[in-house]
């Protein structure tokens, strides 16, 4: 884990302290899990699941002509 120093605005960080308090759990507790859940959301990249790219149709033509392999998709026979 890397240490770093973050500045808050005065009434946010009493705020952070109140929050803390009620869930019995550290300002920095919070602090990490927001900054995590900050760059999952915003990181870029986004993973993909495994399935993806794990199998293949056999269709060539798949992605010039997928409207036309859709167009009866969900339908009854």
């Amino acid at each position: 884990m890397d240490k770093t120093t973050i500045y808050l605005d005065g009434a946010d960080y009493r705020r952070l302290k109140a929050i803390a308090r009620t869930k019995g759990r550290k300002p920095a507790e919070l602090v990490r899990e927001a900054v995590a859940e900050y760059t999952a959301r915003h990181g870029g990249r986004r993973r993909l699941p495994k399935s993806v790219g794990a199998f293949s149709s056999g269709k060539r033509d798949l992605g010039t002509r997928a409207e036309r392999y859709l167009s009866r998709f969900g339908e009854k026979r």
